[in-house]
């Protein structure tokens, strides 16, 4: 639906999702993130894509468009993930006009779909920032991990620390079952089992998923992803929802057997995870880093297969201020002022920013 039109650029948004793939497919560099089967899988709101055009140039930025309780406004947000704009040009190489003329494509977008402030969490391997540096800016938040799979395997390898190697080596030599699931019923067992782990790890809501979204990820009319399990004879241990986009591939979300961590078959897995993305011809196997951005214990473990790292950055933008700040006051006494957490006045009212991960943090 065309929303406005100008004798030197154009912007609109895209509800469709023909005209979205499009979009998409003819961009240079994009994820699974980006895809419009991806985003219909959000239930916080609605999906859209805000896009602008100038002669042969467009961006393409994929966005969540939510209710804001108590209130007739709306706000901004991306799919958990790495997501951010998208160019059939490198957006590093457009014109200051180009930037200029966005920015004031995108204030007018937020102005008429009645949007208070915008967040999106980047992706680490597209050159984003400096589209978005004048719009609010640009945040680091913290570091994320990954291997270069066009190292060779042998040098992939010595880049393990040490007493992993021995670790993988021995997993090895354990004759598990290493295999991509080929039924509903192991999609529904790894369901449990990664259900089982975030009721032992005390894991907030969002981390919790349905049945249907794993189904959802791994329809090969939309997706090219894979479920990978590994095996004890016919005892399903571990296993990882893995994403596979045109040069990354990543563990999207894990799961270990409790009466196997001891083992931790998750080392042969990311292991393995690396090897298939080698075999896919793949450029990087993106682990990812901390939780909300912090070097925890999930980026130690991170760390072990890696020491290649890149900054992880978030992009956050408050359009209307005086709104903003009255939504945070109605919020209450609970909201903690010196939190990173964005937009501050959707900050869980018992905020444990350690074991948060969602799309504001």
């Amino acid at each position: 639906m065309l929303i406005n039109t100008f004798a030197v650029f154009r912007f609109f948004a895209v509800r469709s999702k023909v005209e979205w793939e499009d979009y998409i497919a003819r961009s240079l560099r994009h994820d699974v993130y980006h895809s419009w089967a991806y985003h219909q899988l959000n239930s916080s709101g609605e999906a859209l894509l805000f896009v602008y055009e100038e002669g042969p140039v467009f961006i393409a930025l994929p966005l969540i468009k939510r209710e804001i309780e108590g209130s007739t406004h709306f706000d901004l947000t991306s799919v958990y993930g790495y997501a951010g704009p998208v160019s059939n040009k490198e957006m590093s190489w457009l014109d200051s006009h180009n930037a200029h003329h966005f920015k004031k494509a995108f204030l007018q977008f937020m102005e008429m779909e009645n949007c208070i402030c915008v967040f999106s969490r980047l992706h680490p391997f597209i050159e984003q920032a400096s589209l978005l540096n004048n719009i609010g800016g640009v945040h680091e938040n913290g570091k994320t991990i990954y291997m270069d799979l066009q190292r060779t395997l042998e040098e992939q390898v010595r880049g393990y620390e040490k007493r992993l190697s021995r670790q993988i080596r021995k997993l090895r030599e354990m004759n598990y079952t290493i295999r991509e699931a080929s039924d509903l019923l192991e999609i529904k067992e790894f369901t449990d089992m990664y259900r089982q782990n975030m009721d032992r790890l005390k894991a907030s809501v969002s981390y919790y998923f349905e049945e249907s979204y794993f189904h959802k990820l791994l329809d090969p009319l939309e997706f090219e992803n894979k479920l990978i399990l590994i095996y004890d004879g016919q005892i399903m241990i571990c296993g990882a929802l893995v994403l596979i986009s045109g040069e990354i591939i990543r563990n999207h979300l894990s799961a270990t057997a409790a009466d196997y961590l001891s083992y931790s078959p998750s080392k042969l897995l990311t292991d393995e995870i690396s090897r298939i993305g080698r075999q896919l011809n793949k450029k990087v196997f993106h682990l990812g880093g901390g939780v909300g951005g912090k070097e925890d214990s999930l980026f130690k473990f991170k760390s072990y297969f890696s020491d290649q790292q890149i900054e992880d950055r978030i992009w956050c933008y408050i359009h209307n201020q005086p709104l903003y700040d009255e939504l945070v006051k109605k919020r209450g006494a609970g909201v903690n002022n010196g939190s990173t957490f964005f937009p501050l006045y959707r900050q869980p009212k018992t905020e444990t920013i350690s074991k948060i991960y969602s799309d504001e943090q």
